[in-house]
């Protein structure tokens, strides 16, 4: 199938063992059927490697596969393995779904290098496999959803860039706040921003790491205040992190002095969209969860039908000019 690329613009082990038997990949004898006249009905096995559960953005990937499975009826099965934000975890974890036997496998690398050679194990093994939006080092899947990275990176950064300059802020500060290195969002998302925030004149960037966790953003920021007398914005990777960057400089009376700007856009009372309702955030850009297309293709490459090598799902800036009306539309559930 020659590769095409569509771009769309959107708003435990002992388990898997019990639920994905079988003799090899894709292997199933089938419901017993009551007459033996009629044939079994096929029951297609779904397992979702997550990288790390922790993160409320995967918490909601998580919630769309179990809500959307059960849609779709007896005829599939789902399992969700928590890699941890562990790399050796995940790769163990696709290796027992290998030997499981199931049909499709959805996968959420933790760190692109490390995963590919499994998940081409996995795909060479004659299951099919979707890479869940953090590609691999190489294209060894039947397809790929996510969304583009270095455009929501650019859109942050332009953000930045336009407040600083309409702000007239001499020689400003940016705090970059990055998620989890060796990750793909992390690089694009960084590339992007400062295509237009190194533009700004006189501005110096301090990048930190907090690995896309909120705790880690707080202490993180809570050594930047002390440091640095001046900080004019955080841009963080995700919400998670802005927030704790936030909290930290609430919680030393600087607030005021900086806005945040975070990635994910969230619904929900802790997600990003309500948080740029409030106040906390000044901006966000929705990055979708994309599991839904995932599992809609998903059912196709099950049932024998084409689908394209990617689809890049568009992002969508949140403001508080267009947050209240944007905050239904991304809570998971509520379609």
């Amino acid at each position: 199938m020659a590769a095409m690329r569509v771009v769309v613009a959107v708003l435990g082990l002992g388990l898997l063992a019990a639920g994905c038997g079988g003799s090899g990949p894709g292997a199933d004898p089938g419901q017993q059927s009551a007459d033996p006249g009629v044939p079994a009905q096929k029951t297609f096995k779904i397992a979702f490697s997550q990288c790390n559960s922790a993160e409320p953005y995967r918490t909601v990937q998580n919630d769309i596969f179990k809500r959307d499975v059960k849609k779709l009826g007896a005829g599939y099965e789902l399992v969700i393995q928590d890699a941890l934000q562990d790399n050796s975890k995940q790769i163990s974890q696709i290796e027992n779904i290998i030997l499981q036997g199931v049909d499709l496998l959805i996968v959420a690398p933790n760190e692109a290098a490390p995963i590919t050679p499994v998940v081409k194990k996995a795909h060479d093994a004659g299951i099919k496999v979707i890479c869940l939006e953090r590609n691999l080092v190489s294209p060894e899947y039947d397809m790929f959803v996510g969304a583009d990275n270095v455009a929501i990176g650019r859109m942050a950064g332009e953000f930045v860039k336009q407040y600083l300059t309409e702000k007239q802020i001499a020689d400003p500060i940016v705090v970059e706040m990055k998620g989890l290195l060796g990750t793909k969002p992390q690089d694009e998302r960084h590339q992007g921003a400062r295509e237009h925030i190194d533009t700004v004149p006189g501005v110096k960037v301090i990048e930190e790491v907090a690995n896309w966790l909120q705790d880690e953003a707080k202490k993180r920021m809570e050594t930047l205040l002390q440091a640095n007398p001046k900080i004019d914005v955080v841009y963080a990777h995700n919400d998670p992190m802005a927030i704790g960057c936030y909290l930290a400089a609430k919680d030393a009376g600087r607030d005021k002095e900086m806005i945040f700007v975070g990635v994910d856009g969230l619904g929900g009372q802790a997600g990003g969209v309500k948080k740029v309702m409030d106040g906390v955030l000044a901006c966000t850009f929705i990055y979708p969860p994309c599991a839904a297309e995932a599992l809609q293709y998903g059912v196709k490459l099950l049932n024998g039908e084409s689908v394209p090598k990617e689809v890049i799902l568009e992002p969508t800036k949140v403001t508080p000019e267009n947050a209240a009306e944007i905050y239904e539309q991304v809570t998971v559930g509520a379609t």
